[in-house]
């Protein structure tokens, strides 16, 4: 599926020498902020707002990574979010992680429609500061179509039709910047100047979801993915297919030797499996709050 966006649904685009930039609000400032920062399965130690279901890869010499994510629109609670992304994260023992993100992300306490949109992140120094999208310096956008920030469509349903897009990272041989397409659209890059550990290369590949919830007592019921758990298989899970790695010759290989990962697999799960078509997929997510997951 092409990426489409409601803001240029008509087909517009911006003038020759401009890009897209979704106006910064207050709102942005404040969630982000209050939200402190993201976080991936490797922080240590462990933060227990930040809940995964995902697929990985490592111990090797990756320069980027592709998976085909289908869009949902997750039910999401107070100042929640919930998203689907592919992570490329250089993670060397005692050193603080480098990572590059993107995906669609649902954060209704700052889009009031709850809406899937369009994302990105890093940080250079493991999760101590980072930034979305173009909200603080560091990624260079170069599309004229695609706006960071933007909401996302159409979006699946439930044992219905069902919507993906392909995101691809990948590090530039030349330039060493990290790039991101999105569907056939080169959105822009990250400078190699940006990090450390990923001016070289990747050492960790993650594909999944990731839920973030500060609230106390029971677990919350904010979903991931189509909020439904990953053995209801095709039309009513979220997935991740297609899942590559990239070489140093930029090459994409199936990303082999895939493991998972879930920090609760009574509140978001994980499979994975192999078919000619999809080659290796990830169903994964759920509903958080039920009777196994309090």
């Amino acid at each position: 599926m092409e990426i489409k966006q409601l803001w240029n649904s008509n087909g517009e685009s911006c003038p020759n020498g401009t890009i897209p930039i979704r106006r910064t609000s207050a709102s942005d400032i404040i969630s982000i902020s209050k939200l402190g920062k993201k976080y991936s399965i490797k922080d240590i130690p462990a933060n227990p707002d930040h809940e995964h279901a995902i697929g990985f890869v490592r111990n090797e010499e990756f320069y980027g990574a592709k998976a085909v994510l289908n869009v949902w629109k997750p039910d999401v609670i107070g100042n929640d979010f919930s998203l689907s992304q592919i992570w490329v994260l250089s993670n060397f023992p005692g050193r603080p992680a480098n990572s590059i993100e993107a995906g669609w992300q649902s954060m209704p306490s700052k889009h009031k429609d709850g809406l899937p949109r369009l994302f990105t992140y890093w940080t250079p120094n493991g999760y101590r500061s980072g930034c979305y999208n173009m909200i603080c310096p560091g990624f260079v956008q170069t599309s004229r179509t695609v706006s960071l920030g933007a909401a996302i469509g159409p979006i699946s349903t439930y044992n219905g039709e069902q919507y993906d897009v392909a995101f691809m990272i990948w590090k530039d041989p030349k330039s060493e910047n990290w790039w991101l397409k999105v569907g056939n659209e080169v959105i822009g890059y990250w400078p190699a100047s940006l990090f450390t550990d990923l001016r070289n290369h990747a050492t960790l590949i993650e594909y999944g979801g990731e839920v973030y919830s500060g609230s106390s007592g029971k677990h919350t019921s904010t979903q991931m993915g189509s909020g439904h758990f990953p053995y209801e298989g095709l039309g009513k899970a979220a997935y991740a297919r297609n899942l590559e790695v990239i070489d140093r010759a930029n090459n994409l290989n199936a990303a082999s030797n895939l493991q998972l990962f879930t920090d609760k697999p009574n509140c978001y799960d994980v499979t994975k499996g192999y078919s000619d078509v999809w080659h290796n997929y990830i169903y994964f997510g759920g509903p958080g709050y039920n009777p196994k997951c309090p």
